[in-house]
Formats: structure tokens, C-alpha cells, sequence
């Protein structure tokens, strides 16, 4: 190639799943985009250049929930002090706001930092606003339909469309208290209209998974689907549960989001040895789950690497797919032209202890370290 590049990484094992990609490569960027994938020790002249060999070198990691609504939500936690340990170059925020205070996620967060953050609007007015640390969710925003204004939720679409992915929709017991489907069935009357995909969060019943499987789209999101009981994706004698496996057929993606409640081993393990691999691999880092179990979503990573799953498909799911469930194939490649976001991680090998949702120990023997990440063509931090 000719000129010369801003930054180049150089040695590493290039991991590209959106085309398959996996060998030892050179990675050029220029003018905050990738410009090249170059054989190792090709000529090439550049302004900086990391020596990232027995590294892996990926497209930046794109955690499909997270609450990053910092300072606004009792939620929220801050993305920078998240990303550098986390190689998380793209923040999907899960319904943190709604129409009421979804400007303030964009003006306030996402556009006061170098991150890429967008958000799937919560179907509620106010967004996630009843939660505490010390007492948990206090107020479930999906309970008061007085507060599911579909017109409300169309205008802020309208006037944020560039920063919003779609539509969020807390149900269940918790979330949604006495409402059960409704608020659901609201949330798709929106997403209908603006052709959007609805993410939607299920607790304990009511309403039953099975009931909300069967309600959603091809290309809308069920998060937590590893979830422990109830509302697991598992029968008693450990198989997939039918509406679980007609749901995939039809398109629906299943998306991790470990968070404080919603990732069983047990459940995992089941799933992973009937080959039910989840399409997205999310944190759901929030308040309550930063410090633990989830942290984040390099950890929750590594918690399916030492489960088993394969290499390739840990960061499919971290890249690709959740780029293709926000419609944004710019995002989660290593294309030439495409955004220049890079994760640059090792893998480490030793005895490392791991803990889901339910403190059910898990001994691994690896984990993965976020060495380095570039954001718009340039190292993080």
C-alpha cells in the first residue's frame, strides 16, 4: 500500500468472523478507519506502530445491554471506567431511558466521550428509574400503562433515530408487576410502526416465556436466555423447551445479558451441549452487577470459553452478531473502510474462579485480558 498509516498493529492472530478470518496478520488504520490487513512483515511505513504478537486482534466489542445512563438512573454505571479493562468499544444501552430522558443519554453521555454508545428506548416514558442498590428495583416502569405512551416513544424515536436501535421492554413480575403481555403488545405497536426490533427482559411470570417466544418477530432480541428458573429455557429433564427452538427457526435472537439474575451454569451448560449457542454474548453490566458476578463483558466471555464454546463463536457473538441485531454491519468487522474500533486480547492460562447468578462456582482454566483497544483509529487511554 502506499503512504503512510496513522497506527499499526502488527504480528497479532487477526480474528475476523464476519468473514471467517483467522490467521497472523497486520492491521493498518488511517483517518479513524481500518485501511488495510496486511500479511505479516509487509512493508509499510506508519506514524505509530503496537507490537501486538501473541495477541488476538478482533473488531471492538459491542455488548448488546448495558446500563450506562450514569448519574441520570440509579442503574447506571460509567462506559469509560468499563471500557479499557473491557476492550468494549460499543455500548448498547438497554432501555436505561425513555422518551422522557432519552436526550439526556445522548447529549449528557454518548456524545461526551470517544465510545460509541446507542440505546434500545425503553417503551416506558421514564425509562428505568426505580432502582437502588440497597433496595433493588423499587418502582417497575412497565407496571403504570399510563406511562407506555406510544406517541411520546414515536417522537423520540423521530428526533434521536441516528443513536436509538430499537425498543425496550421490561416484563415479568418485577419489571412489569400486574400488566403482564401488555406492555409487550404496546411496545410492538411501536416497533411496527418505525420498524424497529423490540429487546425485551423477562423475569418470574407472569407473563411465561413460552407466551412472550410466540409474541415477538423475526429479528427481535429475548435477553436473558440462560436465565435459571423460572422462565428457563429448559424443561425439568434438561431439553429445550419447543417455543425455544421455534423461536430461533423464526428468527428471534437470544441474547445473553448476564447481569445480577440471568445466567445460570446449569442452564448454560445444557443449552451449549445441545448446541443451542447464544447469539449474543452481553453483560447487562449495571449497579448491581459491575463489581459482580457479571463485571463485564470480557469476563462474561471468558465464563463461556472455560464452558466450552468455541473461540471463534465467543467473539462472533461479541462482534458480528450484535452489530447485525442493531442493523449497523458497519460495526463488529475488520473491513477496510469500516470504523477503526479494535479489541486486542490475550488469553491466560492458570485456575481462575468464576460465579453465576446463583454462586455456582465455576474453576476455569483461562481468561481473557483486554491488552489494548483502538477507538476511531487510535489506542484507548
Amino acid at each position: 500500500m502506499t503512504g503512510k498509516v496513522d497506527l499499526l498493529l502488527k504480528g497479532g492472530r487477526v480474528m475476523d468472523p464476519s468473514v471467517g478470518l483467522d490467521a497472523q496478520k497486520d492491521v493498518a488504520f488511517t483517518d479513524g478507519k481500518i485501511s488495510a490487513i496486511l500479511d505479516s512483515n509487509s512493508p509499510v511505513e506508519a506514524k505509530e506502530v503496537q507490537n501486538v504478537s501473541g495477541c488476538i486482534v478482533c473488531p471492538g466489542l459491542i455488548d448488546l445491554h448495558t446500563h450506562v445512563y450514569w448519574g441520570a438512573t440509579g442503574l447506571g454505571v460509567n462506559a469509560e471506567d468499563i471500557a479499557g479493562r473491557s476492550a468494549t468499544t460499543t455500548f448498547i444501552d438497554a432501555g436505561s431511558a425513555g422518551a422522557g430522558n432519552f436526550g439526556g443519554l445522548k447529549h449528557f453521555i454518548a456524545d461526551n466521550t470517544d465510545l460509541r454508545i446507542l440505546g434500545f428506548i425503553n417503551i416506558s416514558f421514564a425509562g428505568i428509574c426505580g432502582f437502588s442498590k440497597k433496595k433493588a428495583n423499587l418502582f417497575p416502569e412497565c407496571e403504570d400503562i399510563r406511562l407506555l405512551d406510544t406517541d411520546e416513544c414515536m417522537e423520540a424515536i423521530e428526533k434521536y433515530r441516528d443513536s436509538i436501535v430499537g425498543i425496550k421492554v421490561r416484563i415479568g413480575r418485577y419489571a412489569s408487576g400486574s400488566a403482564g403481555m401488555t406492555p409487550l403488545q404496546i411496545a410492538r405497536e411501536v416497533g411496527e410502526e418505525t420498524g424497529l426490533p423490540l429487546m425485551t427482559h423477562v423475569d418470574f411470570p407472569p407473563p411465561d416465556r413460552d407466551d412472550v417466544l410466540n409474541y415477538l418477530r423475526p429479528g427481535d432480541v429475548l435477553t436473558h436466555c440462560f436465565r435459571p428458573f423460572p422462565n428457563a429455557p429448559l424443561y425439568g429433564n434438561g431439553s429445550i423447551r419447543e417455543a425455544v427452538t421455534r423461536a430461533r427457526e423464526r428468527g428471534i435472537i437470544f441474547d445473553l445479558g448476564h447481569g445480577g439474575g440471568s445466567l445460570s451454569f446449569q442452564v448454560s451448560r445444557k443449552m451449549l451441549e445441545q448446541d443451542f449457542l447464544p447469539d449474543t454474548i452481553s453483560s447487562d453490566v449495571h449497579l448491581m452487577s459491575v463489581d459482580g458476578p457479571a463485571f463485564d463483558i470480557l469476563v462474561t466471555m471468558s465464563k463461556f470459553l472455560c464452558l466450552g464454546m468455541p473461540l471463534m463463536d465467543v467473539i462472533r457473538a461479541s462482534t458480528t452478531r450484535p452489530a447485525e441485531a442493531i442493523k449497523r454491519p458497519d460495526l463488529g468487522n475488520l473491513q477496510v473502510g469500516s470504523p477503526g474500533d479494535a479489541a486486542v486480547l490475550r488469553i491466560e492460562e492458570g485456575r481462575f474462579e468464576y460465579y453465576d447468578v446463583k454462586q455456582e462456582l465455576l474453576l476455569g482454566d483461562k481468561r481473557m485480558i483486554a491488552e489494548k483497544m483502538v477507538v476511531k483509529g487510535k489506542i484507548w487511554g
